[in-house]
């Protein structure tokens, strides 16, 4: 064995101890939160960086008006996280700081705008994702991403497994020799089993009758055929609905095919492949700007925009015409989720009305469509209408 492979080998197996770390952990963990029992419910909001601040103001603003009686009463805090910058983690080398984590973990549920994640070109890229590293410090293990556009007859619901995969350990690789780089990609039973049950229990909840699986698994045969089997057995406790499975790929192809498309309802993904096929799937609704997206787990929740930071339109000065409907879009579901469910509906409504029915201000992200300001005043005053 020469040197090279022996520091890469051993670098593998102090992987493989964290790993089996964690499935213990995961065996242990089976308690829920219940909201409706919390005496007060603190909703931690983020801001994040590049557009984060600016489309995070407008849904704060519209939260404190649709929460307005709760939060005189007592029964909800708004807490306001700042640091979460590009700035501070490279500053500090973390990709969460120690004191945002901690207060990160003082809320019950965290409503998040974009984060900048620097890449190797950048000379740091082993910062990890702040999305990354909050799904992995509060175990959030499930990403929900709902899609509708009902005249295309378009009503799909992906969980994508939000703590394994490749996406888990995307900083542990190995340069072997300055020719051989190696990645890993990791699956155990427990994230899989309950990523699997927390998407049927949706679809039955739901009225759903299809859920379809999505791997690569003819081709990575371990980790995407433990992931396809385990959910396969697990859709066997779920005898009233159909469950079938689908390669990746050509999941991506049959999402344009307007004949196939309207079969799909839910849908599970590995982590990579979830997040690449949401996004394809939020332009059919209008882009990622236009979609939200739940980070869910047994103890804690978080929601946010599914788009990034956009650094380039805060240099060039347009940062002020950001759409924030993706991080509005977010927080319905955050509000559906602690049973806010009147002013998840409020606010839904109002969002579809002036996104797909009035249509009285547009955003374009440039000079000559609406300001973030003036889309949040637009839904504001189509709360109640």
């Amino acid at each position: 064995m020469t040197e090279n492979v022996r520091i890469a080998t051993e670098k593998f197996a102090a992987l493989l101890e964290k790993q089996l770390a964690r499935v213990e952990r995961m065996k242990a963990d089976n308690e829920m939160i219940d909201y409706t029992k919390l005496d007060k419910l603190i909703i931690g909001i983020v801001g994040g960086d590049g557009i984060g601040p600016i489309i995070t103001a407008e849904a704060q603003r519209i939260l404190e008006t649709l929460l307005a009686d709760k939060i005189r009463a007592g029964k909800v805090e708004l807490r306001m996280i700042e640091g979460l910058t590009i700035e501070n983690r490279l500053a500090q080398n973390k990709a969460i700081p120690d004191d945002i984590m901690e207060q990160l973990k003082a809320c019950h549920v965290i409503l998040k705008g974009p984060t900048t994640t620097p890449d190797a070109g950048d000379g740091c890229k082993n910062l990890e994702s702040a999305n990354v590293a909050m799904r992995k410090g509060l175990d959030l293990f499930a990403n929900v991403r709902p899609v509708k556009v009902p005249e295309q007859g378009i009503d799909w619901c992906f969980f994508r497994e939000n703590s394994e995969g490749i996406y888990a350990v995307g900083t542990e690789g190995v340069n072997v020799t300055e020719d051989l780089g190696v990645d890993f990609t990791i699956e155990t039973t427990q994230a899989t089993e309950r990523i699997a049950r927390m998407a049927y229990d949706y679809a039955r909840k739901n009225g759903k009758t299809r859920v379809s699986i999505i791997t690569k698994a003819n081709v990575v045969k371990t980790t995407d055929g433990n992931f396809l089997n385990i959910c396969k057995r697990i859709g066997q406790e779920y005898p009233e609905i159909t469950t079938d499975d689908w390669y990746a790929d050509i999941l991506t192809a049959k999402l344009i095919d307007p004949k196939r498309r309207t079969q799909f309802q839910v849908l599970i993904l590995p982590n990579l492949y979830g997040d690449i096929i949401t996004d394809e799937a939020a332009e059919f609704q209008g882009g990622v700007g236009t979609a939200g997206g739940a980070n869910l787990g047994n103890r804690y929740a978080m929601f946010e925009a599914i788009h990034g930071s956009a650094p380039r339109m805060v240099e060039e000065g347009r940062g002020q015409y950001a759409d924030p409907c993706s991080l509005l879009r977010a927080a319905v579901m955050m509000l559906n989720h602690v049973s806010f469910f009147e002013e998840a509906a409020k606010l839904e409504k109002a969002l579809d009305y002036c996104m797909f029915q009035d249509k009285k201000l547009v955003i374009t992200g440039r000079e000559g469509g609406a300001t973030c300001r003036e889309f949040g005043d637009y839904i504001m005053a189509s709360l109640d209408r």
